[in-house]
């Protein structure tokens, strides 16, 4: 077991460099300095406390909404006791008092996300504007699902679009749902994509009018993507169906034709 956790740990630093080579910075995410510190206590599966009482939050990843015990281990087995450095485009705390940040262990290219990510221990948020940083993320959390570790080894963290009812379960969470787009239909200054034909009981995302400028400067117009398979992230609301609402282009990923 050692000698296999031993092997994981380093094909997982290889790939991690990978995704830290990258010409715009020597680091994916890491923004303006935030200070530092040593973490003296894991809070939860995506914050901690530093010995100088600062409450410190993972920016850029959701928490695995299953077994959240297991995710607070993997975040203490990786900072507990560390010192690590703050990195972050904005440094207000949220609603709950802790500071948003990217995280960086003492020495570390790699945050603390990615590892994690790479480790089926998180899943990549979609509210990163920063393009650089969002597609590290997301390719960090695809080394985890394609090694399928942590929450990837099971089969349950992307849901079918198809089976409203089982996203319908996880009202208020972050998820990932994929399947094929059916139709595009606007309605006022709401854009749906709905993948089903009732609306009253479907999974749909919705797209407002502001939004639709930057999805086009992403080359995403909403209309082509009629019969693609998407995958979206986000958090699921209740309206009548489920639904998620996109924000910003890096919500989705196009999968396929049919």
């Amino acid at each position: 077991m050692r000698r296999t956790q031993t092997i994981f740990h380093a094909a997982l630093a290889c790939a991690l460099a990978a995704i830290a080579s990258s010409p715009a910075r020597t680091a994916p995410c890491s923004f303006e300095p935030q200070g530092e510190g040593r973490v003296a206590a894991v809070m939860d599966a995506r914050s901690f406390r530093l010995t100088d009482g600062r409450e410190i939050r993972l920016a850029g990843v959701e928490p695995v909404a299953s077994d959240l015990a297991n995710r607070t281990a993997a975040l203490s087995a990786i900072v507990a006791g560390q010192d690590v450095a703050l990195h972050g485009e904005d440094d207000t705390p949220d609603r709950y008092g802790r500071q948003p940040a990217f995280v960086f262990l003492d020495g570390s290219g790699n945050s603390v996300q990615a590892m994690l990510l790479a480790q089926g221990e998180a899943l990549a948020s979609a509210d990163i504007a920063d393009k650089d940083c969002a597609a590290a993320l997301i390719a960090a959390e695809t080394l985890g699902r394609d090694a399928k570790r942590g929450t990837w080894a099971g089969s349950a963290v992307i849901k079918n679009a198809e089976s409203p009812g089982d996203i319908l379960a996880g009202n208020g969470r972050f998820m990932l749902v994929e399947g094929r787009v059916l139709s595009v239909r606007q309605a006022g200054a709401t854009t749906y994509l709905n993948f089903g034909r009732n609306w009253t009981r479907d999974f749909a995302v919705t797209i407002s009018r502001r939004v639709l400028p930057s999805l086009e400067a992403a080359g995403i117009a909403p209309k082509s993507l009629e019969n693609r398979r998407i995958r979206v992230r986000g958090f699921i609301e209740t309206r009548t169906g489920p639904r998620i609402d996109l924000v910003r282009a890096g919500q989705i990923e196009l999968l396929g034709t049919n």
